[in-house]
């Protein structure tokens, strides 16, 4: 069923776009050919991968089967709206408009070049946004403390050893006071990505780096990786919490492990076991790779949630459709009861489409406030 799905845009294209060419036959069964390898991406990488979570081609044919099954499924789109505006048409007129070769021609150069964009910006190391947000409760102690959200990086053969250092330096350079990671590191087995992972090591804060898995570390033996992430000098918060201190303030970073473990027979998220023995006064902020439990963390005095895993929808208007599947959060600030949540659009992507169009990637620096303000972003 997933490989049929992502088959349907192809046969779009090839009968409602590549039939109608004043081509030879021959040309257009080439062109129809070579799209329908292109369409099949994760059919391969399931046959040589053993997953299609984890292409293990070279980096530049991952960039290339992106490229034109980004391409795919842009063109797809195109032609649904033009044969709609053609039923428009001949509802008016009675009589389907002759669509000259030109449009169809325009309409496949943008869709390469649209791909292209999308891809570009979605391996290269993203820009630091910075948000500054109130937390009630906070310790003036702790006003201006900083953390760093990363998420979502799918260290895999696409986001290579060579893009997380360059992550890394760049989180380096923000000499923030915390650093967390909400799940999502990698793509592929610890045997594999190992030496990918391996900058990570390097992650630099005054207090240290925190992670939470996210639903992708389930699919590739999540205790081998859970094992594996304090190795890199990262701290898991499975269910579990930890105090910081500066001054007389004290802030509760809480983590929970993902709803992919029920699949799994992992140990699914807890919150309450995350918060048991945390110190009552202080305010809590709450790691959590998916954001859909965003309403039960509010009704337990979580201050902030910080999540990913939606990758900002990835493409404008996309971005509706993985709203719907992820109670409504997709990008950015939203207020759930008194909790303000945050969806960050992830720090990399799932190395299967890898296309970025107006929904940038970033790499988040928070500022925590204690007087009264409105969140601020950069």
């Amino acid at each position: 069923m997933f490989h049929l799905m992502f088959s349907l845009p192809w046969l779009i294209v090839a009968t409602r776009f590549i039939a109608p060419l004043p081509w030879p036959w021959w040309a257009k069964l080439s062109l129809a050919v070579f799209l329908l390898f292109a369409s099949q991406y994760h059919l391969f990488s399931r046959f040589t991968s053993g997953s299609v979570f984890a292409p293990e081609f070279p980096r530049p044919l991952v960039i290339a089967f992106n490229l034109f099954f980004g391409a795919i499924v842009l063109l797809a789109a195109m032609q649904v709206i033009l044969d709609l505006l053609g039923i428009l048409i001949f509802a008016v007129t009675w009589s389907f408009p002759v669509v000259p070769p030109e449009v169809r021609y325009t309409m496949g150069i943008a869709a390469l070049l649209l791909a292209s964009f999308g891809i570009s910006q979605a391996i290269r190391v993203p820009k630091v946004k910075r948000i500054e947000v109130e937390i009630p409760g906070l310790a003036p102690d702790l006003d201006g403390y900083r953390m760093v959200q990363l998420t979502d990086m799918h260290i895999s053969r696409l986001f290579t050893a060579a893009w997380a250092m360059a992550v890394v330096e760049k989180t380096n350079a923000l000499n923030a006071d915390l650093i967390v990671i909400t799940g999502d590191l990698i793509d592929g087995s610890l045997d594999i990505r190992r030496d990918d992972i391996a900058p990570l090591a390097g992650l630099k804060a005054r207090h240290g780096v925190l992670t939470v898995p996210g639903n992708h570390e389930y699919f590739f033996d999540v205790d081998r990786w859970l094992a594996h992430f304090p190795e890199l000098n990262m701290r898991i918060l499975a269910n579990d919490h930890a105090v910081i201190e500066r001054g007389e303030g004290r802030l509760v970073i809480a983590g929970v492990t993902d709803l992919s473990a029920r699949f799994s027979g992992a140990v699914e998220p807890d919150l309450e076991r995350a918060l048991h023995g945390a110190p009552a006064s202080a305010p809590v902020i709450l790691l959590d790779h998916q954001p859909h439990m965003a309403q039960r963390a509010a009704k337990r005095g979580v201050a902030l949630q910080l999540s990913g895993h939606t990758h900002g929808g990835m493409v404008r208007g996309l971005d509706r459709l993985v709203a719907r599947a992820n109670n409504g959060y997709v990008s950015g600030f939203y207020q759930v009861g008194d909790m303000k949540l945050y969806v960050s659009n992830g720090t990399g992507l799932w190395p299967g489409f890898a296309l970025r169009i107006g929904v940038p990637a970033e790499l988040t620096e928070f500022t925590l406030r204690s007087a009264a303000q409105n969140p601020r972003q950069t």
